[in-house]
């Protein structure tokens, strides 16, 4: 971590969904000490990937050209925070030349520190995928070669909040809890969207403890820049 008497450093953060930029720019702000963060948003790289049903490489490269775009701002570090672009901030980070992160890795690590059942609870086809390779990678990466991941869609809900019905899909998230927890030991919420969804099922519903990933993600990501560790 930068010396407070420095200059801050800078870290960019890459949004697909217009509605949670001030809640991650303020969680950067509260977890980055020495860090200013800035933000790009650009809700066609999700909905692109939700009209197409798999990320393509159009968008891959489109997300990468932000990437760039970031670091010739003078960004220090890159933070993406859609879980459906994972792959491809997984392909551009060879070439970056700057620290550059997802924002469910912390969420997964966390994970598969604390369980071998794993539920994934996603509102997008498209995020279960990444979010359930992220979790695996990590479970290798730690030697949990026990670690299974069951994966559960929240049909509809994702529609509700783009119609601005957070209550209508926070009811289907609960839903889609219930039906998933019986089969797991512990659940992730796939997108950071779906974080506000944590608060109706109140603490571990069922016994089924649940993580979200802003929070982790972002404690991940300091936790990564203060060590100086690869970028994830």
């Amino acid at each position: 971590m930068p010396d407070a008497t420095k200059a801050a450093m800078s870290i960019a953060m890459i949004h697909t969904v217009a509605g949670l930029v001030p809640t991650l720019d303020a969680l950067a702000r509260r977890e980055l000490d020495g860090w200013e963060p800035f933000n790009i948003l650009d809700e066609s790289l999700l909905r692109n990937t939700i009209r197409e049903g798999s990320l393509s490489k159009a968008t891959m490269r489109r997300l990468a050209q932000y990437v760039w775009s970031a670091v010739d701002g003078g960004a220090d570090a890159v933070l993406v925070t859609c879980s459906s672009l994972g792959p491809a901030v997984d392909a551009a980070r060879h070439l970056c030349p700057v620290p550059l992160f997802r924002i469910d890795t912390g969420m997964a690590l966390e994970a598969v520190s604390k369980s071998s059942r794993i539920g994934v609870l996603a509102t997008l086809p498209t995020t279960l995928g990444p979010t359930g390779d992220v979790i695996r990678r990590g479970a290798a990466d730690t030697g949990r070669a026990d670690c299974r991941v069951t994966e559960e869609l929240c049909e509809g809900a994702f529609q509700r909040l783009s119609a601005g019905d957070r209550e209508g899909h926070d009811a289907i998230v609960v839903d889609g809890f219930r039906r998933l927890a019986p089969k797991v030991d512990l659940i992730v919420l796939a997108q950071a969207s779906m974080a506000n969804a944590r608060a109706p099922l109140g603490p571990e519903p069922g016994g089924v403890p649940v993580l979200t990933s802003p929070e982790l993600g972002m404690r991940h990501v300091r936790e990564q820049l203060s060590a100086g560790a690869p970028q994830r």
